[in-house]
């Protein structure tokens, strides 16, 4: 035979084999999640509309945190005072995203990314909170960014509130003050009127859960407020609901007619699996902390314009038992149900873990008021899945599928499409270009997106990989880092270096899903799983394959 027949034939005998190989189930995290009617690798593509996105938010990236009379934001104070973060960072300067707009946009378009989620910095454009006192540098900052975006083929997805209250509104309550919604609605309002004529897609506030929680409870974000014993937890959440009620209102009835643009609010959940499905106790905690923590927000807008059901019985229960007055969870009049139900146009999703719970009984009553207590759940991850660079997120890709599974449930088909507005992770402070636990976690949560779309019917509509580069992470500060580019934070100048991740991101957007083992001539088998579908044909094929060409070559 002649040399290079010989090389030809080496090259189809190693294809061969490497097809042969790709009949047993691929997993992306073998050693741990390896069920084949779960974790196996599915091959398909996303509906043609199907929306990629990636996303970044203003405090993390902007910097010019006193520039051209930006007021005082909340994670300034908390910043600035020391303590709250670690080695004291700060996001003063952060990726300089203020002065390097322009950078970013030539990323996301270098990435064929058609829509760029990020927020609006309320104290930028109103440095007191209040429309009195407008800074026409603030919105023409945000003019340049939206118009650069538009001529780079790129939509803009905007959140209106990510974190950044302005220090002068918490001066006089924040979300703890009655006034809080209508100061909302009025920013809203402002930002609607200047740029809603480019803007399409409205998202009120990004993650409610952790406001209430972790900035009015556990006092680890700012404003710092400990406030799990006094009623914060779910007085902050309350007013929040309210104001992203009215500012949905505002919208659809003075907006929406000439923008014609669409708006809802991002809710952030864990996933809460049952450490044992066979034991109803377990069943029922899992459901109630999901309620807990994604019903908390999403019944009201989604469901019956009310608290889910279980939250209300123990927590009025609870405060009764504990000596209050009146149940910490404050209670909706008919009205404003009336505005909450329904005040959406899609659901808005962050997602990153998943966690196993069981049943714990009633807590001691006796012990201070805790929101974590009131769910009478107890939740956590086994050692021995995946880590991250962040201490709170483990992978569990499958966790992501049953989440939208449950969302999909649970309110119905009828919420206008799912759009998953984060989903990524983190790995330590290094310099670290080729970030392969990236890759592999985008790998995992993405096909299970897929699965979710093609084998669950579940209508998700946009996933956006958080995020677009790395970032002052709250109060981990520079020491995690996400993004799907490297920032040298040590560098004046804060270079971006794309990751390998934001390749592997980029040839997933322009495959629109998973192409590598999709063929076109499969015989269909009977007796199918969904898992089994996609895939290459039989080694018995592939043998006759290989006995033709060694017919034809030798």
């Amino acid at each position: 035979m002649e040399p290079y027949k010989w090389n030809l034939l080496v090259l189809l005998f190693a294809s061969c084999t490497c097809n042969i190989k790709a009949q047993d189930p691929y997993f992306v995290y073998p050693d741990v999640f390896n069920d084949p009617d779960r974790d196996a690798f599915y091959y398909d593509t996303f509906p043609e509309d199907f929306q990629w996105s990636t996303a970044t938010s203003a405090y993390q990236i902007e910097g010019g945190w006193n520039a051209d009379g930006k007021g005082e934001s909340i994670w300034d104070t908390f910043t600035h005072a020391g303590g709250n973060v670690a080695n004291d960072d700060t996001g003063d300067v952060a990726c300089d995203s203020y002065n390097k707009y322009e950078v970013d946009v030539d990323l996301i378009a270098e990435m064929g990314l058609k829509y760029y989620r990020f927020s609006l910095s309320w104290s930028r454009l109103l440095p007191d909170g209040t429309t009195e006192n407008p800074s026409a540098a603030g919105l023409a900052y945000y003019n340049n960014l939206i118009n650069d975006l538009i001529d780079n083929g790129i939509t803009p997805q905007v959140t209106l509130y990510h974190w950044d209250l302005p220090q002068a509104l918490q001066d006089v309550g924040g979300f703890l003050s009655d006034d809080f919604p209508e100061y909302f609605n009025n920013y809203a309002k402002y930002c609607f009127e200047h740029l809603g004529d480019r803007v399409k897609f409205w998202i009120t506030f990004n993650e409610p859960w952790v406001i209430a929680v972790l900035g009015h409870g556990d006092g680890v974000f700012a404003p710092g407020i400990e406030g799990m014993a006094d009623g914060n937890v779910y007085l902050s959440g309350h007013n929040l609901l309210l104001a992203h009620a009215m500012a949905y209102r505002s919208y659809d009835e003075e907006y929406r007619t000439s923008q014609q643009g669409k708006i809802g609010i991002t809710l952030n959940s864990d996933y809460f699996e049952p450490y044992d499905r066979s034991n109803p106790d377990d069943l029922d905690a899992a459901e109630r902390a999901q309620q807990f923590f994604l019903g908390w927000f999403a019944s009201p807008v989604y469901g019956k314009g009310d608290y889910p059901q279980v939250m209300r019985d123990k927590v009025d229960a609870k405060s009764e038992a504990q000596g209050f007055d009146e149940s910490r969870l404050p209670y909706f009049t008919e009205e404003q149900k009336t505005n909450l139900r329904g005040s959406f146009d899609f659901f808005g999703l962050n997602h990153y873990t998943t966690l196993y719970c069981n049943d714990t009984g009633t807590e001691d009553v006796s012990e201070p008021a805790n929101y974590y207590k009131d769910r009478d759940v107890n939740a956590w991850q086994p050692p021995n899945w995946p880590e991250s660079g962040s201490s709170w997120l483990r992978p569990v890709p499958w966790g992501l599928r049953r989440l939208l599974t449950w969302i999909s449930e649970e309110y119905g088909d009828d919420i206008g499409g799912i759009y998953i507005t984060e989903n990524g992770v983190s790995t330590h402070d290094v310099a670290e270009l080729e970030d392969t636990s990236r890759i592999q976690f985008y790998k995992g949560y993405i096909n299970e997106v897929l699965k979710a779309v093609k084998l669950d019917n579940v209508d998700v509509k946009c996933y956006t990989a958080w995020s677009l580069m790395d970032n002052f992470e709250w109060a981990s500060g520079y020491t995690e880092r996400f993004g799907l580019h490297y920032v040298d934070f040590t560098d004046p100048d804060r270079p971006r270096t794309a990751k390998k991740s934001a390749e592997e991101y980029a040839t997933i957007v322009a495959n629109n899903g998973f192409l590598e083992l999709i063929t076109t001539d499969v015989p269909e088998e009977p007796e199918t799983t969904p898992d089994d579908a996609h895939r290459f044909p039989s080694t018995s094929v592939l043998l006759v394959i290989l006995t033709y060409v060694f017919t034809v070559f030798i």
